[in-house]
């Protein structure tokens, strides 16, 4: 049946990427899920075939993780349309580079990142507490860049926003814990999707320096969060793990 038979998951940014792969690791574990998505209702829908293949329940909501509103809608609506609401998982993010005081740094760009990367996390987080149970649980995907050396130029604002998602996950699992919630974060390194493709130059480049040689599979994160979201995790909260290849070793 898997360890996460009988529970319901919700993993936001799940159509495309980490957040697919995630999604789909639930899945294989034996969890109902829900995706939700800002604008690729086909490759949502696909994930969810996928999931349902499985013999899962698997659902599509269109929401932008940076309308808090939005948010909650998204967390009572999940909830209400299974019956109940076990795990969520904040991997919905958006990235802007830019040099601090560039003149042509998008000012716009770098307000969104806050919006989605850490309120609407903060929004999800306080949304779902109203509906986990004891042993729910909350994972976030964050970068190993938030609280490890950055290493390029031009992802302040970027990091910022995931540094926070780490110390507001930390205050939750201390408020959450005599519910016997956890709240955790993932931190990826270098992965390979196709935002950031390994097989160009600069992957190569940087897949070089790091220690294991190469970059990550979305699948080994989604093997992280699957665990840090099953039973064998209870001990494990208020923490960031890396999962980065040895990057900030």
């Amino acid at each position: 049946m898997g360890l996460l038979a009988g529970r319901t998951a919700l993993v936001t940014g799940g159509s495309r990427g980490i957040g697919a792969a995630i999604a789909r690791r639930l899945g294989a574990e034996g969890a109902d899920v829900a995706i939700s998505y800002v604008a690729s209702p086909d490759r949502a829908g696909a994930v969810a075939d996928e999931i349902r293949a499985m013999g899962r329940t698997a659902r599509i909501y269109q929401a932008d993780q940076g309308d808090e509103n939005a948010v909650g809608e998204l967390i009572d609506s999940v909830a209400g349309d299974f019956g109940r609401l076990d795990i969520l998982v904040n991997s919905a993010g958006v990235f802007t580079t830019g040099e601090v005081g560039a003149s042509e740094a998008d000012t716009d760009g770098f307000a969104r990142q806050v919006d989605v990367n850490y309120r609407g996390v903060v929004a999800g987080i306080r949304a779902a507490a109203k509906h986990l149970p004891e042993g729910g649980r909350v994972v976030s995907v964050g970068t190993v860049s938030a609280t490890g050396r950055l290493g390029f130029n031009g992802i302040g604002e970027y990091v910022a926003t995931k540094a926070a998602v780490a110390a507001y996950s930390r205050g939750a699992a201390r408020d959450l814990a005599k519910r016997g919630i956890t709240v955790n974060v993932v931190q990826p390194g270098a992965i390979n999707t196709e935002m950031n493709p390994e097989d160009t130059e600069w992957g190569a480049q940087l897949g070089a320096t790091i220690p294991t040689g190469r970059y990550g599979r979305p699948e080994e994160v989604a093997a992280l969060v699957a665990f840090l979201a099953g039973p064998e995790a209870a001990y494990i909260t208020g923490t960031t793990i890396n999962i980065d290849g040895g990057m900030d070793a």
